[in-house]
């Protein structure tokens, strides 16, 4: 069958984006300036970029990629050379058996598609990319290769502590390596970085969606410039490697500040260092945001807006029980309170709010801290984690004497915490007098919607949601697509479960209950368990069954 090659002038006039007296002139310029005809008319302003892209995908059902989003492996960039790919601008995504994903501009530049075709001996399926995000990606992924190799050189001929004194310079080597492995983790929308040290290779990690994946794969003979340098951003003792360090830097990525946490430990194979990414812009700040359902948040909001009292946020490690405070703080920042925090760290800063570091070289500690917040009027506490008993003490009491008091605690469920107070040694009459409310959460990933497609539960599905109360025909799951890097889901959004402390139940928490009997009473007094709660965002399309049940099976 002959393959008909359509013109993009052709396809454009068509569509009715540009007018014939403009193609012509294009076409006049084009000759002239030896440029590609798409090029021409976007330089004239005759089309833009997103008119260019839709005509191409809508005409030709060509897919459009945003390459920021996509995970490129390094042993599939090696299969185009660096010339070829700036030479028509384009970037292989993937190998399919014996099709090469192609991002491209213009995916009707036959002559690109034959000359990659001989070069690499691969079938090409062209898929549309906008031209400056393929040019950000040959940098990134080209460059960041360059780079790689030069520092290889140079460690063959000078020793490697040579090497770390000019890393200060814009342009060595390590200096583009280390920012481009953090420009591109903040691209991806990666919550931690990590430099893992192997006997054999040197793993560049990141966490996305809080699932972990490798990004890249280095020489290990790069991991002591590679470390050196994020020490030095970090103003930490590149000569020490026995001890853990911790430090913090500051940077400006595309017009977004970014705070970033680093954390060393010492391993037999080396330093592995952990960048927590914390993107100062992207904070949510609304308790409307948090993906409360309406039972759930106005329990909530009755609790933090609440005179006096202890409100508990609880959950694992990296479950956004942090983000949830810090909405709460938003809401409750009026002019005609005093609010005071004491964290370790300082996550993010809130306008119009006191925060104080926790530090423990100079002695001052959460209890220590809480002291003497006590001592400056306050009217509203946040404690960033209640680690102790002397701290879960004074919070306790600060409650009962007219206070405000916002935490986090490390418990599997909402119920748990009160058991879990009792175990760190506070009386049941404190925590029976103090404790307002409980919420227990988990951060579960979202349904990607450019890829969602609904279908027909399982009959194992269709039990579980039938167990829980939860009645629906269809669910929904992403088939994967570019925008999602191919896993599904795009995001992440919380589940909850909000214990309401009632008078009955105080009394149960005098009288030492136990969790079982805690929980027989919250059920039928309206809670919500976490799995229901999930499950029902699950029938609503805003995630999948299977990925409530990663986070809650355990529970």
């Amino acid at each position: 069958m002959a393959v008909i090659r359509k013109r993009i002038g052709d396809l454009l006039l068509d569509a009715g984006v540009i007018s014939d007296e403009q193609l012509q002139k294009a076409l006049g310029q084009q000759k002239e300036l030896k440029m590609r005809l798409g090029d021409v008319l976007l330089s004239q302003g005759y089309i833009t970029q997103q008119q260019f892209i839709e005509v191409l995908e809508f005409q030709l059902g060509i897919p459009h990629v945003q390459l920021y989003r996509q995970k490129i492996e390094q042993k599939v960039i090696n299969l185009l050379p660096q010339k070829l790919a700036e030479q028509h601008g384009v970037i292989p995504l993937r190998v399919e058996g014996s099709k090469l994903v192609l991002a491209m501009s213009d995916p009707l530049d036959y002559y690109a598609i034959d000359e990659i075709r001989m070069a690499t001996g691969l079938r090409v399926e062209p898929v549309i990319a906008s031209k400056d995000e393929l040019v950000r990606a040959i940098k990134r992924y080209y460059g960041l290769q360059e780079t790689i190799e030069q520092i290889n050189q140079n460690l063959q001929s000078q020793d490697s502590d040579e090497l770390i004194q000019p890393t200060e310079e814009d342009d060595s080597p390590v200096v583009k390596t280390v920012n481009q492995i953090i420009i591109q983790a903040v691209q991806l929308g990666a919550s931690d970085i990590h430099i893992d040290p192997q006997e054999d290779s040197l793993r560049i990690r990141y966490r996305v969606d809080g699932i972990m994946r490798t990004e890249r794969t280095m020489p290990p003979n790069m991991h002591s410039v590679i470390v050196a340098r994020v020490k030095i951003m970090a103003n930490l003792n590149v000569a020490e490697r026995r001890v853990p360090q911790d430090g913090r830097i500051e940077m400006d990525i595309e017009f977004r500040k970014v705070d970033i946490r680093i954390s060393t430990l010492p391993t037999i194979h080396g330093e592995k260092v952990v960048m927590r990414v914390l993107d100062l812009g992207n904070t949510l700040t609304e308790i409307d945001k948090l993906g409360l359902s309406d039972h759930n948040q106005n329990l909530f909001l009755k609790a933090v807006e609440s005179a006096h009292g202890v409100v508990l946020i609880t959950g694992p490690t990296g479950s956004g029980k942090t983000t949830t405070l810090y909405s709460a703080l938003s809401r409750l920042n009026r002019d005609e309170v005093n609010i005071i925090t004491v964290e370790d760290p300082v996550e993010y800063q809130l306008q119009g709010i006191n925060q104080v570091q926790v530090n423990l070289v100079t002695g001052l500690t959460f209890a220590r801290g809480l002291r003497s917040i006590l001592r400056q009027d306050p009217n509203i506490v946040m404690v960033g984690e209640i680690r102790d008993s002397e701290t879960a003490e004074i919070a306790i009491r600060a409650a009962m004497t007219g206070h405000l008091v916002l935490s986090t605690l490390h418990t599997n469920s909402a119920v748990n915490s009160i058991s879990r107070l009792i175990d760190m040694g506070i009386e049941p009459f404190l925590i029976a007098s103090a404790v307002n409310c409980i919420v227990a959460q988990r951060l579960v990933r979202r349904t990607c919607t450019h890829c969602m497609e609904s279908y027909t539960p399982i009959i194992e599905e269709l039990s579980l949601l039938e167990r829980h109360g939860v009645a629906v025909e269809k669910l929904h799951r992403g088939k994967g697509c570019g925008e999602c890097g191919q896993t599904g889901y795009k995001g992440r959004l919380a589940i909850h479960e909000v214990l309401q402390i009632d008078d009955v139940l105080r009394s149960m928490i005098l009288q030492k209950h136990s969790d079982n009997q805690y929980r027989d009473h919250a059920f039928e007094h309206g809670l919500i368990p976490m799995m229901k709660d999930g499950l029902i965002k699950a029938a609503e399309g805003l995630t999948t069954i299977s990925e409530v049940f990663r986070v809650t099976s355990k529970d």
